[in-house]
């Protein structure tokens, strides 16, 4: 299988044939497990205080033969613990029990919960096999949104992207390329990210665009950092994730011609 290769002017320069990750089976089932268990990796554990709702000095005193004032049984009230010492406003009020105003919850979360997936060396591979196929099948391509009418060919191979050194520069191949209507789509996309995430450091959510596939550490890491979107990654760090953010198969890469070269190591 062979596939055209395109000069950053968007100028067919020669051929290049495919190497085998390409002509895999697209397994959605693996490509599944495979993300997930990369996203379950970064899941911080957290959980409450142990003592959280329980900093009282409530008591359920149930001896019968202490005098009335001092016990919490048969006085009439219900059998809770309840304060003491704190004055006579908060003297004899419900705490360190669930349904108390302060009190703890009855099952919080413990930050001893195991929340990494496992998956085998073998199925990991073969996700990530069967990512890259689908990005040389325009189907998934579509499937996943991206805008890709004016895109020269699937999968795109580009000689010389990895020298581009500014984002203007980039613009201009993209545009040559036909991928520059995805990252438009990705602008258009941002949004302003709704609830408490907007304190935490993630106040935007960002469309995934161009993946950018290089052999080596490029200046292009620089010239689309700016991109919205646009990511750059080398072929040696790459993931089932990278392929197929949310899961979802198929994401618009451009495959460096030197990134080709080195693939054949994979299979």
């Amino acid at each position: 299988m062979k596939a055209p290769v395109y000069s950053t002017d968007g100028i067919i320069v020669g051929e290049i044939e495919l190497p085998s990750p390409f002509t895999e089976k697209v397994r959605e089932d693996l490509i599944k497990r495979a993300v997930f268990a990369i996203q379950s990796a970064r899941r911080q554990p957290y959980g409450s205080m142990e003592m959280a709702g329980r900093l009282f000095t409530a008591e359920y005193i149930g001896m019968r033969r202490l005098p009335e004032f001092r016990r919490t049984i048969n006085v009439g009230r219900a059998r809770l613990p309840r304060t003491k010492e704190r004055g006579e406003i908060l003297f004899g009020r419900v705490a360190n029990v669930p349904q108390a105003v302060g009190g703890p919850r009855a099952h919080p979360p413990k930050v001893e919960k195991v929340w990494r997936q496992k998956i085998n060396k073998k199925e990991k591979k073969k996700a990530l096999l069967s990512a890259i196929a689908a990005t040389a099948i325009k189907e998934y391509v579509e499937l996943r949104g991206h805008r890709i009418e004016d895109v020269k060919h699937i999968p795109l191979i580009v000689d010389g992207i990895e020298d581009v050194k500014t984002t203007k520069e980039l613009k201009e191949v993209f545009q040559k390329l036909g991928v520059w209507k995805d990252v438009e789509r990705a602008m258009e996309g941002t949004r302003r990210r709704a609830g408490k995430g907007k304190r935490r450091g993630r106040a935007k959510k960002v469309p995934k665009s161009v993946l950018i596939v290089v052999a080596e550490p490029s200046p292009v890491y620089r010239a689309a950092r700016n991109l919205p979107g646009v990511d750059v990654k080398e072929i040696r760090n790459l993931n089932a994730e990278d392929l197929a953010p949310g899961a979802h198969p198929g994401r618009l890469v451009i495959w460096s011609k030197s990134a080709i070269e080195k693939m054949g190591d994979m299979a």
